[in-house]
């Protein structure tokens, strides 16, 4: 196939599988992201450290070491091994757009074309549960941080609900 007639499909729970909140913002990893470009993770960070410019701290960021020891915890990251041996760089959806301006590529356009449209389906869906949403966000203001913790595992299973996590096997 060429580049002209490069057809993607990836699925939208596929990318909504690989969309994070942390720090408040709706993240993907940059292996995930690696992964969907069919790209070598460390190949995108380069290109990335290439246009650092593009890049300020709103559209992309590296984890903390207790960010990924809590992903870990939550099984969100298999391992630290995984990670390659750095904190991985995490991108929000702005961050994700300009990739497309990074990676040159027909499948990263095509790939990124999709993910903008999982965002938009996600904050859709968000939008269904505003109330709550503001709710849980007095909350949040009324107390202090040692509910931190509770409201943020609170937003995970809001933005997780349409589809919980499955387990066991499928076969096709």
């Amino acid at each position: 196939m060429t580049d002209n007639t490069l057809s993607v499909v990836i699925s939208f729970e596929t990318i909504r599988s690989k969309i994070y909140f942390v720090r408040g913002k709706k993240i993907m990893l940059d292996r995930d992201l690696a992964n969907l470009y069919q790209v070598k993770p460390i190949a995108l960070r380069q290109q990335v450290k290439r246009n650092l410019k593009s890049f300020p701290e709103d559209f992309m960021f590296q984890l903390n070491e207790k960010e990924v020891e809590t992903m870990l915890s939550q099984n969100v990251i298999p391992s630290k091994k995984s990670l390659g041996g750095s904190l991985p760089m995490v991108f929000t959806e702005q961050g994700v757009a300009m990739l497309s301006s990074v990676l040159k590529s027909q499948r990263a356009r095509q790939v990124n074309i999709m993910i903008m449209r999982t965002f938009v389906k996600i904050r859709e869906m968000m939008s269904s549960h505003k109330d709550l949403q503001e709710k849980i966000g007095q909350l949040e203001r009324k107390y202090d941080q040692q509910f931190k913790v509770v409201f943020e595992a609170i937003k995970h299973i809001i933005y997780t609900e349409e589809n919980p996590k499955k387990i066991g096997f499928i076969s096709e």
